[in-house]
């Protein structure tokens, strides 16, 4: 698996990187329809992401404590972190 996986989720661009991902698991308490921890404690895509609104999605991807989620606007611009 890559350091990065990537999706866009209600319109907004999602990037994981999960070599700063230490799986804290803020993210999937926040919104785990969005976001799991695989077998290795790190972060990847919920099996139903497209069904969270956008701002449980953005309050989800804040509260990562290291920073490991960012989000872009669809015209580029970075809301998170």
């Amino acid at each position: 698996m890559s350091e990065t996986e990537e999706r866009t989720i209600t319109g907004l661009r999602v990037e994981i990187d999960r070599g700063l991902c230490v799986g804290f698991g803020d993210c999937v308490t926040e919104a785990s329809e969005v976001f799991r921890l695989d077998e290795e404690d790190v972060a990847v895509f919920g099996s139903d992401p497209d069904s969270v609104d956008r701002k449980k999605l953005l309050r989800a991807c804040e509260v990562c404590p290291v920073d490991a989620l960012t989000v872009w606007d669809t015209e580029g611009k970075q809301l998170v972190p």
